[in-house]
């Protein structure tokens, strides 16, 4: 499929989660490409005054930068006891809408808006549908700066093909909270999300991986065939 055909299939997706958005909300706006498309849409309909009073908290610098272009009150997370609804994207999800995150670095801050959030919506293109995950995309996970190498064997010994994120530089790309990231490939995916999951959050000097899991209340997957609806368990 061409790029543009994936951007309308992204695009139909946002339209889909946005229907959830109501006037007085106090939203989580996720990180990337199909959460663009969501931006844009919610700017549009401030301006138009078909919703009002809203407030949003970003979970990147990128999208705290493209909110303010946009007219979008922003405010910090620890402003609000909890948030109305976050929609976000992902970079895989299974059917039970467990997910992979982080693709674009921002998974830890989304995550915190995540669990703060009272329903968590995804959006997303059909492509990032998958039976196992880890079988298509890399799991990050954010560690600390300092002895980040020491990290490299514990994640092989999980199973883990690892890769430190870099940039077209060569130099190690740091997230927004100037942490490193670490891709790491399960060359059979993940069999046991939970287990590896505890494995790392256990872990010193891992500050947080890309595993989301019971945190979705439901997804928009967008294909070819339309818009599918799933829910889950959170």
């Amino acid at each position: 499929m061409t790029r543009g055909g994936v951007d309308a299939l992204k695009r139909r997706a946002a339209e889909a989660a946005f229907g959830r958005v109501r006037s007085g909300m106090v939203l989580g706006l996720g990180t990337g490409s199909t959460v663009a498309h969501l931006l844009d849409l919610l700017g549009e309909a401030l301006r138009e005054g078909s919703l009002k009073d809203i407030v949003a908290v970003p979970t990147s610098v990128r999208t705290e930068t493209r909110a303010r272009e946009l007219g979008i009150e922003l405010i910090a997370l620890h402003e609000r006891a909890s948030l109305d609804l976050t929609i976000d994207g992902a970079d895989e999800i299974s059917p039970r809408l467990e997910l992979i995150k982080g693709g674009g670095g921002a998974l830890l801050r989304e995550k915190m808006v995540a669990q703060a959030s009272d329903r968590l919506v995804i959006i997303a293109d059909g492509a990032k549908a998958v039976d196992r995950l880890g079988t298509t995309f890399a799991l990050p996970v954010e560690v600390v700066r300092w002895e980040w190498e020491a990290h490299v064997g514990f994640l092989e010994g999980l199973g883990a093909q690892v890769t430190p994120r870099r940039g077209s530089d060569g130099a190690l790309v740091e997230s927004d909270n100037g942490q490193h990231l670490l891709d790491c490939r399960f060359p059979e995916g993940i069999a046991d999300p939970s287990a590896i999951e505890a494995r790392l959050a256990a872990r010193a000097g891992i500050v947080e991986s890309g595993l989301f899991l019971g945190l979705a209340h439901e997804a928009f997957i967008a294909s070819d065939q339309g818009v599918e609806h799933r829910e889950g368990s959170a």
